[in-house]
């Protein structure tokens, strides 16, 4: 079906700035049937120390590479148990801590995992029953691109072994925005400024020799497996590289565990298989599942996808209609990309499987409530015009829950005008771009305990391009290693709340948190919220404009931010760069300020550098905002570079109670308010120690 608005927005930007200085059977799905619900808890989970392998291992259970009472109460409510590999026994090598992008452990959970060579294995003891895992991982990819296969070994005990069958085809992507897949490729952009040469290749004579493969980046995949039956807290789980694999090496970066519970069944329902669709997956099923949705439609009951794997080639439109799955592990809508044989009105050459309401322009969709099915996705390179996400459209007074997303373009991308859509208890995963995007005018809507891991650029994000989004809330969801952009974007609109998220790793061009006048998005107004979050591992090097970025950040590009913008109860660890950041763009420095920003009840625990950076005018407020372990003078403030005996164009007004200090004493001392000029345009970094209970 074509769509009228693209599915991506187009345009990022590459060029130097930004503040540069100089260049039972019957029964309801339950929480785990679909993967997620109540944070198991327990003697099991409390983090500890792994073991060499042939040692005593005891599992170490962690949330983004984290000791759990480190994040209590934020993130995602999963029913699952993270472990990672390197917490793990094995006789494989560990890799990392490194947060260079363009490296294996810069893109894994933690910023380590471990590396397997043939005959190698990484075993984990499982802290609770489970019968299914996640398998997070990397393979390389074919010398020429597009991916290889290669088997995993799985034991559980030693005994019960099953083989699965790892890809590469799905990740490894090179080169500038929006990215290729051949790894032998020249510059996609040589008139773009770059890093790499600190200069334009097109306008440099002689033309710099650039190393191929260029920027390799989207490493990691991820695999579900069901163990066909349940095993008990302390049973071993090894993964073991069979020797004779196809690859090289392979690196394990985490796994999570759980309970599936039966699968779901609705009796009184529009069964598909009564309509032709099949669940072995040889014949296309689209057909059929329209003709249930049609059914359902004119006699008022739900559709049901029994357990199965349903080929799905195109876009299923959805209007006031249920679709119910037996769960995410058991029904699987799968699909092929498909080549148009000319491009469709809204530029896209592609189609492939996913959920869509009707066009916003349309009138759009209504009453549309999808759960408990997985879609499998197949798009493997960036296209920003394509319509292949896994959810699409304009979906109003609608509800998604319990999906698990993979392997799609954008896992849920809504073009409104459209309102009151409740967005829950979804798993995303390795997304070519989004996570999840409320594009212009989404109004009234929730997205709540969603886990969002791999996706290709934001993880969350609202985008009010022409219409303000307004009035939504994104909370106690989990976005970890966005591999592009950030965790959670607000890019304009209007009394919008963002709260108890955990963000964790980003890798680069963006950060955890991230408010923009970008885009091309309507303006900041009424209030925005930022409560309660936690992000880790965050405030990325930004590649094109050589800096450090803060773990929230704040970017006028396109306007000003003026709207009332409060920062409260966040606590922000281990951030290799700043804690927060205020910039404009180096072009529009003079134009554009940042000011009504208020910080407070904050907790910064370990920054690279400075607690707040400023490289803006404007201002901000700052109460009882305590930091620790802070690598560099509390405040850099570099206003908008033009150093005046006025002093910097960005004020930070004390409000009381900020304590904690840099390495010249108070994080926000006296000397340095309102605006004092403490300007180090590129500091060093001083790696902060891992985070600790306040």
């Amino acid at each position: 079906m074509s769509r009228n608005v693209t599915g991506t927005r187009t345009g990022r930007r590459t060029a130097a700035g930004a503040g540069r200085a100089a260049g039972g059977a019957v029964a309801a799905v339950t929480a785990a049937t679909v993967g997620l619900g109540v944070l198991m808890t327990g003697p099991a989970f409390a983090a500890g120390a792994g073991t060499a392998a042939g040692g005593a291992q005891a599992p170490v259970v962690t949330r983004a590479g984290l000791d759990p009472s480190l994040i209590a109460g934020r993130g995602a409510r999963v029913g699952f148990a993270e472990q990672e590999a390197e917490n793990a026994a094995t006789n494989g090598a560990v890799i990392g801590p490194d947060r260079t992008a363009y490296t294996l452990p810069a893109e894994a959970s933690g910023r380590k995992a471990v590396k397997l060579a043939p005959g190698q294995y990484v075993e984990f003891t499982l802290p609770a029953a489970a019968n299914a895992l996640t398998v997070r991982y990397s393979i390389p990819d074919a010398p020429g691109g597009g991916g290889i296969t290669a088997p995993l070994d799985v034991t559980v005990n030693g005994k019960n072994r099953t083989t699965a069958t790892l890809t590469s085809q799905y990740s490894w992507l090179y080169n500038q925005y929006p990215f290729s897949n051949d790894p032998n490729a020249g510059l996609l952009h040589p008139d773009w400024w770059i890093t790499e040469c600190g200069c334009v290749p097109a306008a440099t004579t002689p033309a710099p020799e650039i190393a191929k493969p260029f920027r390799a980046n989207h490493f990691y995949d991820e695999q579900r497996l069901l163990l066909g039956r349940s095993y008990r807290a302390g049973d071993k789980v090894r993964l073991t590289v069979p020797a004779g694999s196809t690859a090289a090496w392979t690196v394990i970066d985490l796994v999570d565990s759980e309970v599936v519970g039966l699968p779901h069944v609705e009796l009184a329902a529009a069964n598909v298989l009564a309509f032709g669709a099949d669940p072995t997956g040889r014949r296309d099923s689209a057909d059929a599942i329209d003709r249930a949705i049609a059914f359902a439609q004119r006699t008022h009951l739900k559709v049901y996808i029994p357990p199965g794997t349903y080929q799905v080639n195109r876009h299923i439109v959805v209007d006031d209609v249920t679709i119910v799955g037996a769960g995410s592990w058991y029904t699987v809508i799968k699909g092929h990309q498909v080549d148009l044989a000319t491009p469709a009105p809204d530029g896209s050459v592609h189609t492939g499987v996913g959920f869509y309401g009707k066009d916003a322009a349309a009138g759009g969709s209504r009453n549309v409530h999808l759960s408990g099915f997985a879609i499998e996705g197949d798009v493997r390179e960036r296209i920003d015009t394509d319509q292949v996400n896994g959810i699409g459209g304009s979906l109003s007074d609608s509800s998604i829950d319990g999906l698990y997303i993979h392997h799609t373009k954008v896992g849920l991308w809504f073009d409104g005008p459209m309102k009151n859509l409740r967005i829950t208890r979804n798993v995303i995963a390795d997304q070519i771009a989004d996570g999840l995007n409320f594009h212009t005018g989404v109004t009234d809507s929730l997205v709540q305990d969603n886990f969002v891991r791999n996706s290709g650029d934001d993880g969350l994000a609202l985008w009010s391009e022409k219409i303000a989004d307004a009035r939504n809330t994104l909370d106690h969801n989990t976005v970890q290693t966005p591999v592009l952009a950030n965790g959670i974007a607000i890019y304009g609109g209007t009394d919008n709340t963002v709260s108890n998220n955990l963000v964790a790793d980003p890798v680069r061009e963006g950060s955890a948190i991230h408010v923009g006048s970008r885009f091309g998005a309507e303006a900041f107004t009424g209030k925005l919220a930022i409560t309660d979050n936690t992000t880790v591992r965050a405030g990325t090097y930004e590649l094109n404009w050589n800096i450090g970025l803060g773990a929230i950040w704040f970017s006028a590009l396109d306007k000003s931010i003026d709207a009332d913008i409060r920062v409260t109860g966040d606590n922000f660890l281990d951030s290799t760069y700043n804690a927060i950041m205020l910039v404009a763009d180096w072009p529009v420095k003079d134009l554009y300020s940042i000011t009504n920003v208020h910080f407070k009840d904050i907790k910064v625990d370990g920054t690279g550098t400075s607690v707040v950076s400023a490289r803006a005018a404007g201002s901000a407020t700052f109460e009882n905002v305590d930091a620790r372990n802070v690598g560099a003078v509390g405040v850099n403030n570099c206003g908008t570079f033009h150093f005046t005996p006025a002093g910097s164009e960005f004020a930070l007004n004390d409000l009381g109670g900020n304590d904690g200090g840099g390495t010249t004493g108070p994080w926000l001392a006296g000397w340095e308010l309102p605006n004092t000029i403490t300007c180090d345009d590129r500091p060093p970094v001083v790696a902060p120690p891992a985070p600790s209970a306040w």
